[in-house]
């Protein structure tokens, strides 16, 4: 056996050694601190959990279904079905019962643990099925349900139960959990990681970062998502984080100050606002003090730009940004709760190059990385101390990555799925007979060798004069454009120009109509506001500036609602549907195209 956490065979082996090397320090919390779990009791609780899994015919291969908010509970009862030899896997807590239910049938899942805020549709997954699994509820207050079984009794069936030994019998090559894509192409596949794959990652961070002792991390994106699992649940497992769980994803940024976090990952619009809040923080100051701020500013983007061309940067440009790290940024930093932050990461989709220079000048080195679920959500990370803006990093220690005559980026290294569960022809078109597991992105790299994601192969547009053109990134520059934009459609395959579809922000928007005195913040009546509209227009005209012309967008569309993660337009992890977004608002893009609709960008 393994002394070390990061040397160990698998996570349940690792987990162990953590906790018993860890003690009575804290695992995880919820915010509040109402519920917290030190390591050695949380080893105690996984291994009475396991005991009851195996009482409830779970074994090793046999998979248990997690449908829960991001809550301590989370942790022991996933480490429990690992160290029972089980497979756990998370569900979305925004899918229906039919989108559950095909998950339980595909995995052949014989537990579901859940909470009551999700026994309803949990139970009405569960009815339509030939067996059905055992539900097991985490909320410690009130009834149990019949039929229903509470997780205190569940870590009653055998409490004694011999975890150690139960550890000792899982292998690497036995599947960890499995991660089930959004399927906006068709139907959710089920990505079979291994506990090898999961070490290797782990490893590779490793490798890249040193993470303080007792570093600290939050707990609030989809479990369903590898990006959650790895950072804020197995990582730490390993390094023995403290992680603080999150119940409400929109709170991160009021939870940052909170909690000082070591490293925080999030997608690009979490970036975006954390940017635009503080841009309105400086706009709202006095000129004495908003003025030497903004040129402060100027000057730390002018040094960010000069360094990442490789060019020298002049000693009183360098004098003067230093004196303002000291004088401004580092507020900054703190009022923002990173001030202790090893490494910052962004990824899932392009983020504006505004974004990342306007972090790298407060003294925050944003690096993109990229991943997918298929690769344990690794593959290329910038390095902290030599991130290159406008690239996803190179390949992370033992990864091979190279393209494909079209520009696929191919993926080979141990991080690469086992394959898609049920699923042996999906499996074999995404790994070759070689071992390169073909991603869908198309990707270059720099002269350095660092990747660039130019967009997923299958969603580049191609307009009626035949010239490509990546979606994702004209939509990356036009939401940075304005916060009062959230989400951007970009339409125009096989058209003749570009259109767009495009959404408030929820939050931003009605407090700045309020601001200027606008009646009636609701979303659907700042939609038709001739104000807000122009604003917005304005913003698109600004933000077409930095778009070749073919790629700039000529008409939009002001929706009346929002787009929520899990909704008819969004994935649970905020990417686009783009498919059902077409048939959707057809009437409306149509619209566009005739003139019929929306408004046009002059410029």
């Amino acid at each position: 056996m393994a002394t070390e956490a990061k040397d160990a065979a698998t996570l349940a082996e690792a987990f162990r050694i953590t906790a018993g090397q860890r003690g009575g320090d804290t695992w995880v919390k919820s915010r509040d601190g109402s519920n917290v779990i030190t390591w050695e009791d949380g080893l105690t609780r996984v291994d009475r959990i396991a005991g009851g899994l195996r009482k409830l015919g779970i074994g090793k291969g046999d998979t248990v279904a997690l449908m829960l908010v991001n809550r301590p509970e989370f942790h022991i009862v996933d480490f429990g079905v690992v160290t029972a030899g089980g497979t756990p896997f998370s569900i979305y807590q925004t899918y229906t019962p039919d989108q559950i239910n095909y998950l339980l049938e595909d995995a052949e899942t014989k537990v579901v643990v859940t909470e009551r805020l999700f026994l309803p549709v949990v139970q009405e997954a569960v009815s339509s099925l030939d067996t059905s699994p055992q539900v097991v509820l985490v909320d410690p207050e009130g009834e149990v349900p019949e039929g229903v079984m509470s997780l205190s009794e569940l870590e009653q069936l055998d409490p004694g139960f011999d975890g150690a030994s139960a550890a000792a019998e899982i292998g690497p090559e036995d599947i960890l959990t499995l991660i089930y894509t959004s399927g906006t192409t068709g139907p959710p596949k089920g990505v079979q990681l291994t506990h090898d794959n999961l070490m290797f990652m782990v490893d590779g961070t490793h490798q890249i970062v040193q993470f303080p002792d007792r570093s600290r991390v939050i707990s609030w994106l989809p479990s369903a998502h590898i990006a959650e699992r790895a950072a804020h649940h197995y990582l730490p497992a390993v390094f023995g984080f403290e992680v603080t769980s999150v119940d409400d994803y929109t709170a991160v940024r009021e939870v940052l100050p909170e909690v000082r976090p070591q490293w925080f990952f999030a997608v690009p619009r979490i970036w975006e606002k954390l940017k635009g809040g503080l841009e309105s923080m400086v706009a709202g100051q006095p000129d004495e003090a908003r003025e030497p701020l903004q040129e402060a500013l100027a000057d730390a983007i002018e040094k960010v730009r000069l360094e990442q061309a490789g060019k020298e940067v002049p000693e009183d440009l360098a004098n003067r940004v230093a004196e303002a790290d000291e004088k401004f940024f580092a507020p900054l930093r703190s009022a923002l709760g990173l001030d202790q932050v090893v490494t910052i990461n962004v990824g899932a989709a392009p983020t504006p190059r505004e974004v990342l220079e306007f972090f790298h000048a407060i003294g925050l080195p944003l690096a993109e990385l990229w991943g997918m679920s298929e690769t344990c959500g690794g593959g290329t990370v910038n390095p902290p101390d030599a991130v290159r803006i406008g690239t996803v990093g190179p390949p992370t220690p033992g990864v091979e990555i190279r393209l494909a005559e079209d520009g696929e980026v191919l993926v080979k290294g141990k991080l690469n799925m086992l394959g898609y569960r049920n699923m042996p022809e999906a499996t074999a078109e995404t790994i070759d007979s070689e071992g390169w597991l073909h991603t869908g992105d198309i990707g270059e790299f720099d002269e350095a060798g660092y990747l660039k994601i130019v967009d997923r192969k299958k969603e580049l547009i191609i307009n009626a004069a035949g010239k490509n053109m990546s979606p994702a990134n004209i939509e990356a520059e036009l939401k940075s454009s304005s916060p009062l934009i959230d989400q951007v459609c970009c339409i125009g395959d096989q058209r003749p120009y570009n259109v767009a579809l495009v959404s408030l922000d929820p939050d931003f928007a009605p407090m700045w109509a309020g601001q200027q005195g606008i009646e009636g913040t609701e979303i659907a009546a700042l939609a038709e506001n001739p104000e807000v509209v122009e604003v917005v227009r304005a913003a698109i005209e600004k933000g077409n500036e930095n778009l070749a012309r073919v790629e700039q967008v000529k008409r939009f569309q002001l929706l009346s609602e929002d787009w929520k993660p899990g909704g008819d337009e969004l994935t649970p992890t905020m990417k686009l549907k783009r498919k059902p977004i077409a048939e959707k608002y057809e009437t409306e893009i149509e619209g566009l195209y005739a003139g019929d609709t929306g408004t046009e960008v002059v410029g």
